[in-house]
């Protein structure tokens, strides 16, 4: 056993942990954080998809040993005083999830964009988020969400003459 000390979500946690064991497991398994969600145990899927130091990882991919010393937020940390993050408003608004199931790991992704490029064009989107996988909603609204989120659909309709309001569910 390995005894590691992280913060997650905003909290200090010290675990022994086995050498070998994916952050996954330890989030989910040890830590409850089940949002955080096991698809394909190959990092092709991206639904593991956390942020390491504000980066984001799948975390299939990366050891709980080397998320010692570090900050780890998934899904669960994002929401602040009962208020959904920005991105997770967008993914709602938008109708960017079906069955869910990729859902937390596309919300990472998306956040790690926008932290990277506030303003993405829509191929930007869809290479930014080519790592992540959704079987459901043909990533139309998904790319939507995450123009809604940086606000450029409505500075679009703004720029275009039109009148800037809200983006409407597809």
């Amino acid at each position: 056993m390995t005894r590691i000390n992280l913060t997650v979500d905003g909290m200090k946690v010290s675990d022994d942990v086995e050498p070998r064991m994916l952050l996954v497991q330890y989030l989910r398994e040890k830590l409850g954080k089940t949002g955080t969600v096991v698809g394909c145990d190959t990092s092709n899927c991206g639904a593991c998809t956390v942020h390491l130091d504000g980066e984001s990882v799948k975390s299939c991919n990366v050891l709980a040993v080397q998320a010692d010393g570090h900050d780890v937020t998934t899904i669960e940390g994002l929401a602040k005083d009962g208020r959904l993050h920005p991105v997770q408003e967008a993914f709602r608004e938008c109708h960017g999830l079906q069955c869910g199931f990729c859902t937390p790991g596309m919300i990472m992704q998306s956040i790690d964009l926008l932290n990277h490029n506030p303003q993405p064009s829509e191929q930007e989107i869809r290479v930014g988020l080519e790592g992540n996988l959704c079987r459901c909603t043909g990533y139309h609204n998904i790319v939507r969400a995450v123009q809604y989120a940086s606000g450029q659909l409505v500075a679009a309709a703004g720029e275009a003459g039109g009148v800037a309001e809200e983006v409407t569910p597809a």
